[in-house]
């Protein structure tokens, strides 16, 4: 039986400008995301915010207006062209589902300790403040704890296509539940 989430739902604000060209916080989008449950309830992904082409447009709110149709329909891990924020919460002892993206992603441990696995057996333990750049690699994610959840701040940029010898590595999932394909 999971352990309910004792963590504080995370917070965004954004920053716009006013008619007379001021800074504002914006009132566009919630400040707190909804939770996108994914694996079965054992994690939560908070998508904080995503664009759709680099470098971002933000004249007349371009780019709010690209994040909030995410809003009603999360993208999947990687946005072609774009970028994604997320924040993930893993329940005690989740293990994902070993997994790439065709992406260099910047992932920070926020709460907890989290070890990362490859698939060649290397792994790491991470504790707060702890930033890995994953480069297109198979990878799973592991809460240490047994008791307690754990939060992960991601920011992936989508890559060319990685090869590798004579290998194309492409998105692979695995059987992660609740998180559709990248676009």
């Amino acid at each position: 039986m999971t352990a309910p989430n004792h963590l504080a739902p995370p917070v965004r604000i954004i920053t716009s400008h006013n008619s007379e060209g001021n800074a504002i916080i914006s009132d566009a989008i919630p400040e707190t995301p909804k939770p996108q449950q994914v694996e079965d309830g054992k994690a939560a992904f908070y998508l904080q915010y995503c664009t759709e082409k680099f470098p971002v447009d933000m004249n007349e709110d371009k780019d709010l207006a690209a994040y909030q149709k995410y809003t009603s329909s999360a993208p999947g891990l990687v946005v072609s062209g774009g970028t994604v924020l997320r924040h993930v919460d893993m329940s005690p002892g989740l293990l994902s589902p070993m997994h790439r993206t065709v992406s260099l992603d910047y992932a920070i441990v926020i709460e907890g300790e989290i070890e990362l696995i490859l698939d060649s057996g290397e792994t790491r333990i991470m504790k707060p403040g702890d930033i890995a750049i994953q480069r297109g690699t198979m990878h799973a994610w592991r809460n240490t704890s047994e008791t307690q959840w754990a939060r992960m701040l991601y920011v992936l940029q989508p890559s060319t296509p990685l090869t590798v010898g004579e290998t194309k590595l492409g998105e692979d999932y695995s059987d992660m539940k609740g998180v559709r394909a990248s676009t």
